[in-house]
């Protein structure tokens, strides 16, 4: 837990447009606000890794203006080939994802409710999909604190 709060500090000061104010941080998720958006989200960075192109990361977010809440996205670590064939794996559960370049997001509203309520009582998740190169590659996420901190970021966006 401890380990990845590190990466994850360096992934709100690397991106500081993402990380106005901060909501708290839960196990190895944090929360937080951006009130110019308005957003909020939940964040976390994913565990390890070599060869990486990008920061990889997974958000649950809301925007209160747009009416979206607990809308999933992931930041992948490896620029996607142009088929993909992006899953997600949570606790016994697997979802197909759709993608762009290195994002990956739920393919409905619909989705991201299920893909929400898998992560609140699972542990840990993976999302696993084909780079650029042609390699199948995994990133591994802990869900610890996870349910609080989309709580925390649903609850800080409430009006």
């Amino acid at each position: 837990m401890r380990l990845l709060l590190i990466p994850l500090a360096i992934l709100v000061i690397s991106a500081p447009a993402l990380a106005r104010d901060s909501l708290g941080v839960f196990g190895d998720w944090g929360a937080f606000r951006d009130p110019e958006t308005p957003r909020c989200y939940a964040i976390a960075a994913a565990e390890g890794g070599a060869g990486l192109d990008f920061v990889p990361f997974a958000s649950v977010g809301t925007w209160p203006d747009r009416n979206v809440r607990g809308q999933v996205h992931f930041r992948l670590s490896r620029e996607l080939s142009d088929n993909p064939r992006v899953a997600l794996a949570v606790g016994g559960q697997r979802f197909v994802l759709t993608a762009g370049e290195g994002d990956a997001w739920a393919t409905d509203v619909r989705a991201d409710g299920e893909i929400v309520s898998a992560m609140r009582s699972a542990s840990r998740m993976t999302i696993s999909a084909t780079d650029a190169r042609g390699n199948r590659f995994t990133d591994r996420y802990s869900l610890d604190g996870a349910a609080t901190a989309m709580d925390a970021a649903r609850v800080g966006c409430a009006q």
